[in-house]
Order: structure tokens, then sequence, then C-alpha cells
């Protein structure tokens, strides 16, 4: 293995063997491995020399992980290397897949990025990737980039690259993911915005719902649907005869949705004419009380925000919701009595304005709620 480079003298080793928050194992991204796969490919290129470890620097820009590569067949003109994906204790669909990574010379005095075979392929806008070009995200492009000036060691490389990104069997792994949806074809995407994978995390779920927002309203359409779950899939899909990828689960994570449409439509200045939201009061009726995360270890019970409207507007119901302790509890209770639709109806309508008074660039909120078996509970306004 060569010496360090002088970038790494200035950051810190990243330690993946420290565990995360939760006490599960850390890993490194699909971007860190073909970056790894790169920066080996480039040194054998350069010195005839496959190196058995590499340094990444991460995008924090304050540290690097060392990846270990495995060798690769050569082809003339060439040279190869690879990187078998570790995802910790994620529960990661890439989880030890190969990433290879090609490189040659060009003459265009640029890097330009290839689509290997198992990656796949941009077919639809709203992804931040040209349509035609591979799938190698933003983050991962720049972690390539920033790899190839510290093993040409100069700010500005005179002679151009062609890396070229495969994923062995990735067409098979990408049918386990949504890239069909996001119209991402003929293999997986190569992700990561901090080239760690955080087990189980957050903030790659959130991810995730980002990018289903983007690709909704890529094509700038009059509406889209956010639900928590299928409920809001099936009836956009047989009310609404809307595609697939304008409709959006976005779990329990109603806040940062709504903020993801927002910042998406800021950015193509653009506004949306309908936002749909729909499902279960039992998530919903939890933003009547500021709720914006409705998961149960995060939220109260949303029997109290429906108290709440009954108390204002329908007195008569109040009794039916005492002691109920759950929000299909009260749908069982109000299920044949007359008023239930009128209340059902000033729930949403209070959910409207709630969520109206996020969003900024949609024009109109509309809300439907449904019972676990898919029934309307308010109106079919």
């Amino acid at each position: 293995m060569s010496a360090m480079h002088p970038t790494f003298q200035i950051r810190s080793p990243f330690d993946l063997a420290a565990p995360a928050e939760n006490g599960l194992r850390r890993g490194f991204t699909t971007g860190t491995c073909a970056t790894a796969a790169t920066k080996a490919a480039l040194m054998l290129l350069q010195t005839g020399s496959l190196p058995d470890l590499v340094q990444v620097s991460l995008p924090d820009g304050v540290h690097y992980l060392t990846i270990p590569v495995t060798p690769m067949e050569q082809f003339e003109g060439w040279s190869s290397a690879a990187v078998i994906k570790d995802a910790g204790d994620d529960p990661d669909q890439t989880h030890r897949a190969r990433i290879i990574a090609r490189v040659r010379r060009n003459t265009s005095g640029q890097i330009k990025f290839l689509k290997g075979e198992g990656v796949g392929v941009v077919t639809q806008p709203g992804l931040r990737i040209p349509i035609g070009e591979p799938a190698i995200n933003a983050v991962p492009r720049a972690m390539i980039r920033q790899a190839v000036l510290e093993v040409l060691e100069t700010d500005a490389p005179d002679a151009g690259l062609d890396v070229e990104i495969g994923c062995e069997h990735g067409e098979v792994i990408a049918l386990r993911t949504f890239n069909p949806r996001l119209g991402i074809l003929g293999g997986i995407s190569i992700l990561g915005t901090t080239g760690v994978v955080e087990p189980k995390s957050l903030a790659s779920f959130k991810a995730s719902i980002e990018v289903y927002i983007r690709v909704a309203l890529a094509d700038n359409p009059s509406q889209i649907v956010l639900s928590p779950g299928n409920l809001g899939q099936r009836f956009a899909r047989a009310s609404l005869d809307l595609p697939l990828k304008q409709i959006v689960q976005m779990s329990n994570f109603v806040g940062f949705a709504l903020d993801s449409v927002c910042d998406t439509l800021r950015e193509e200045e653009a506004t949306l004419p309908l936002l749909w939201v729909v499902g279960h009061p039992g998530k919903l009726a939890k933003l009547i009380d500021g709720a914006w995360d409705t998961h149960s270890h995060r939220s109260a019970c949303a029997v109290s925000a429906l108290m709440t409207i009954a108390l204002s507007k329908h007195p008569s119901i109040v009794p039916e919701l005492l002691d109920a302790n759950s929000c299909e509890v009260v749908i069982e209770r109000l299920a044949q009595h007359p008023c239930a639709p009128a209340f059902w109806i000033s729930v949403e309508d209070a959910i409207v304005n709630v969520l109206a008074a996020r969003l900024d660039r949609v024009d109109a909120v509309r809300v439907r709620l449904f019972s676990m078996d898919g029934a309307s509970l308010g109106g079919t306004r």
C-alpha cells in the first residue's frame, strides 16, 4: 500500500468499529465503495500495482475511511478494482454487493461517469441527475472526483478520465428496491450523502422520502398524494387515477415530507395546485395537536385531538369518545352515529387548516380519512 496522501494527514480516521448510538454496527455506502474502487483502479493505472487498502475522504471534510479492495479481471485499456459493500447492521439490499470500478484515460480533460453492468440509468426527471446518465448520485460523484485528485496529486488534472461503475448482480438486487418505481432502470443506484451507513437510521429513511417527493413533483403535476401508508396509495389509484410515482408514502415523517415538498417547489420556482394527504385518523389527527412526527413513541394518542373537535363542533358525540384508548375504537363506536360523517369532515377540515399553514407553495390541500378496512370516514367532496 502506498504512503498516505497529505490530505489524510489533516483528516481523522472514522472508526467503523465504534457502535452507533443505537448500539448497532455502522457500515459504508455504495458511494464509498465506488470511490474506493475507483481510487484503487486509478492507482493501478498509475503505478501498475493494486493496493489492498485505500483511504476514502468523507464528505464532512474531517474524516476518512480505510476500505479493503479486491482485485478484478483486467481488460485492455482499462484498470479495474472492486469493493465489497459492508452495510454494518443495516438491513440494506446492497449489503455484500460487489461494486466494480474501471478507469481509463480520455482526452476530454474531464471526468466522465459511465454505466457499468448492474448500475441503473436515470429515465425520469426529479433525481438531480440528467436523464440518460448512470444512477450515480451527486455526493458519490464528488467523492470520486476528490479521490482522483488525491491520486493524481493535483488540484486540476490535465488529462481526462472515464470512470465506469458497475455492480455484480445489480439488476437482480435493484428489483428488491424502489428503483423501478423511480425510473432507474437496469440496476442499482450509487448512493450516500455521508459515506457512512448508520444502521437502521432515520436519516436514510428520510432521504428516500425526499427522493420520492422530488420524482413526484418533477413533471409539474396538478396534484400529488402524501400518505403514511397503503391507505393513501389505494385511494389515489382507485379515486384519482394517479400514476404510482405521484403517490408518496411518508410513514410518520409528516413534517419532514411537507418541508421536502416546499423545498423542492422552491428550488424549481414552482407551485403545486393540489396536495392530497390521505390516511388513518390515528396518524393524521395528531397533526391537529402539532405532532409532525406521528410515531407512537414521539407523539400522543390522536384521541385527544378528536375530543377537541368533538367538544367544539359536535358535542353529541363526546360521550362516544370518553375512555376510548385508540382512534379505531372511536371509529367503531361512531359507525352508526348519525353525526359521524359530519364529525369526520370537521376533523379533515381541521387537519387541512394545520397543513395549509405550513405549505407556502401549495395552492390547495385536501385531506381524506379512512378506517383500516379502507372505508371513507369523511366526505367525498
